[in-house]
């Protein structure tokens, strides 16, 4: 029993251990910058060093924590990504930035290595056990003091792919972006479209007018269907109720006419319990006649001493 459960957990962190490894080769070098100057974005210690953005190209949460970053291709477990830290976890489909300072001791996003401008510099991504590349590419050393060399769009063109990046100036048409999306849409197609097609807005009015008109008219819809329901249950309750009556009243009467004597006494009998009290005074005359002023007991008196 033990070595089952012991195997089935085996199974299971292997499972996972590859779901992980499959979710983190979606983990994509997404713009270097290799020397920062004052125009670009600072660090969280306010100095201009140079950058990497890494981008998640899955559509699920990427926890990076224990990959490692290098600049050294006979070096590839060079930076070891620390574990612990919430902020290792990048959302679908955004972005995280390490900066290339060579001062691991001011964070977990500050590389032990730096860049080297005026040369092609090396950077890559491997996997935990230090082996799997997971990304990498040259960054060339033609590139000048604020440009950067970002993928054209975001975490596409495959792994080593030179024809999927461009070195970008900040120009209006090449923005730097650090943290962001490589391509920032200004405008909307359709939009745009929608107020070419309609310059005065009689089909937007005209859209929105039908829109509410079809909203009324489906709760109407609604309105009467339940109503019509309501009426229905209603007819059959008060049918139910009528058949009730009816049925009681089709009943055999079974009271006969012992049964009515048999209460009319008992309901005499109730009544008539009890005394009926008349006001009326009787005065009857006495057989013989008495009067105390000629008894004896008056007369019998005991004479007082002397």
């Amino acid at each position: 029993m033990k070595k089952r459960i012991l195997s089935i957990l085996v199974i299971a962190l292997a499972c996972v251990t590859a779901v992980s490894a499959q979710g983190r080769r979606g983990l994509r070098i997404n713009e270097v910058m290799i020397s920062n100057d004052s125009t670009s974005v600072v660090d969280d210690f306010g100095r201009y060093s140079a950058w990497v953005e890494l981008f998640n190209s899955t559509f699920g949460p990427l926890e990076i924590s224990s990959v490692f970053l290098t600049n050294d291709k006979t070096n590839p477990t060079l930076y070891p990504v620390p574990l612990g830290d919430v902020n290792t976890e990048i959302p679908a489909r955004q972005h995280i930035l390490f900066w290339a300072d060579g001062e691991p001791n001011k964070g977990t996003f500050h590389t032990n290595f730096v860049f080297t401008p005026g040369e092609d510099n090396y950077v890559a991504i491997y996997d935990a056990n230090g082996k799997t590349l997971i990304d990498e590419i040259v960054i060339p050393g033609t590139l000048k003091p604020g440009q950067s060399y970002a993928r054209k769009v975001d975490g596409e063109g495959g792994t080593f792919n030179p024809e999927a990046w461009e070195i970008r100036d900040g120009s209006e048409s090449l923005y730097i972006t650090p943290s962001s999306n490589n391509i920032i849409k200004s405008t909307n197609s359709k939009v745009d479209m929608f107020a070419e097609q309609d310059e005065n807005g009689f089909g937007m009015a005209v859209m929105a007018m039908c829109i509410v008109f079809a909203a009324l008219l489906v709760l109407s819809i609604c309105f009467y269907i339940i109503s019509r329901i309501g009426a229905n249950v209603s007819r059959s309750q008060k049918a139910k109720a009528l058949a009730d009556t009816e049925a009681e009243a089709g009943r055999p009467d079974h009271d006969s006419g012992e049964e009515i004597a048999a209460i009319a006494m008992a309901l005499r009998d109730h009544l008539e319990a009890h005394d009926r009290e008349n006001t009326v005074l009787t005065i009857n005359k006495v057989r013989r006649a008495y009067s105390p002023w000629s008894s004896k007991i008056y007369s019998l008196r005991e004479l007082p001493r002397r």
